[in-house]
């Protein structure tokens, strides 16, 4: 029997994105490493930052954002913060709800200037890269994340997630 299509009546709806993002994929590793990495950072955003003034960006997210941008190759600024209007996947990485505002494109290049100047954004990318090396996710030309299932899943050269995810047997080398 044919479905009908039926106009949209409402937005107003509970998700939960935990469980809108598959408990294997292999952003959630990437995730766990990059919140060890931001722990070990957060001394240094509480110099960097002064209690009085506008709140800013938090840190933790722009540099969120930026391993984001790396992974799925967003070519801009602009393009990510559009993106992140209506990308599930971008706001649980981020833990950003979906009824809050995303990043204006400007106050986000400006946030990011200040995180390149202080050399935090090179810090926080070696970390994560480090942890991934610690745990045997990467080689010289790929990054492998291990979801819960006996597989790893392959993320090609420069740490780019491509279209697709090739499972591959964890025994097997680059």
């Amino acid at each position: 029997m044919r479905g009908y299509d039926r106009p949209q009546s409402t937005m107003l709806t509970l998700v939960n994105p935990e469980q809108r993002v598959p408990a294997n994929h292999p952003i959630r590793l990437i995730k766990e490493l990059a919140e060890v990495a931001l722990k070990e950072l957060s001394p240094l955003f509480e110099q960097m930052y002064s209690e009085v003034g506008r709140p800013s960006i938090p840190p933790e997210r722009l540099l969120k954002a930026s391993l984001l941008m790396a992974l799925y190759t967003v070519r801009s600024e602009r393009m990510f913060c559009e993106q992140l209007d209506y990308n599930l996947l971008f706001r649980w990485f981020l833990d950003l709800n979906w009824d809050e505002p995303g990043f204006d494109h400007s106050s986000f290049s400006r946030n990011r200037a200040r995180l390149l100047e202080h050399d935090v954004a090179g810090e926080f990318f070696r970390t994560v890269v480090a942890e991934a090396r610690e745990l045997k996710l990467t080689s010289d030309e790929h990054i492998w994340t291990r979801p819960a299932s006996e597989t790893a899943c392959h993320l090609d050269g420069g740490n780019r997630l491509q279209s697709y995810i090739r499972p591959i047997e964890l025994g097997d080398s680059a």
